[in-house]
């Protein structure tokens, strides 16, 4: 499916990082090859599988023809834990050709961050190897290689959860409500729901909350899970126990987060 409008961004962030590092690898530049780039577009998948498309038009301004031309990309942990990667390859660019090929790399985020919940949490940077292939005048092969690295924001860095605010909303009920704020470093957009379960001292689920999450790539969020909670008479003392809290996004599910109150 299409990425709506605002998932832009995604892509302009990821190929500009991916760019700088390209036009390092194509620095070698065998002199008759020239390269150009269209514009970047990103698809989001049914299966939450990122797919970033790179227009490269590629011109053979020489006498010879050029075989084999190669482009692979692999983006990995620490660990070695591949988080994307793509590969290209134009069979034969003919002297005085140009060739627009489209250089395709797949991310699959829920993956990402199920393989270390750290990356929800803590901004990291993953390892980018970058390899051009081509062979000139059917014989002369040429490689160039580069690696550098990649910024990995997280999508809940420094997650906040405060202890539940009660207000007096009848006779037997007070209003409850639980701040949450965390601030989005990811590459994309977070869409989904915060939701909030509360128990009292005995462990007995009192009652539950949602708030709706739409939090664009690199912003603050700053909200309150509001619901009612059950009390008679009223005139006791606010409730003890804790509140379970989960985030429910497109990308992955997280929690529970626990917090006692009281």
């Amino acid at each position: 499916m299409d990425v709506p409008l605002r998932m832009i961004g995604v892509a302009s962030t990821f190929f500009w990082i991916f760019l700088i590092g390209f036009a390092v690898s194509a620095a070698f530049s065998v002199k008759d090859l020239s390269f150009d780039f269209g514009g970047p577009s990103t698809e989001l998948r049914a299966d939450n599988v990122i797919v970033f498309s790179l227009p490269i038009i590629l011109t053979n301004r020489g006498f010879y023809n050029i075989r084999s031309f190669g482009i692979s990309t692999r983006i990995s942990d620490s660990g070695g834990f591949v988080v994307a990667e793509g590969s290209t390859v134009v069979p034969v660019i003919r002297r005085g050709e140009e060739v627009v090929a489209f250089h395709n790399i797949t991310i699959n985020v829920s993956d990402v961050l199920a393989r270390n919940e750290n990356y929800l949490f803590n901004d990291t940077e993953f390892r980018i190897s970058e390899k051009v292939d081509l062979t000139v005048a059917e014989v002369v092969p040429v490689r160039a290689v580069v690696n550098h690295t990649m910024a990995w924001g997280a999508p809940l860095y420094n997650l906040a959860i405060e202890s539940p605010q009660f207000e007096v909303y009848n006779l037997t009920h007070l209003r409850a409500a639980v701040p949450v704020s965390f601030e989005n470093h990811a590459l994309f957009d977070l869409d989904g729901a915060v939701l909030v379960r509360m128990y009292n001292s005995s462990g007995s689920l009192v009652s539950v909350g949602e708030a709706i999450l739409d939090v664009g790539q690199h912003s603050f969020y700053s909200g309150v899970v509001e619901f009612f909670v059950f009390v008679n008479p009223v005139v006791e003392a606010v409730p003890s126990g804790y509140v379970d809290v989960y985030f429910q996004t497109q990308f992955f599910s997280y929690g529970p987060v626990r917090l006692s109150y009281g």
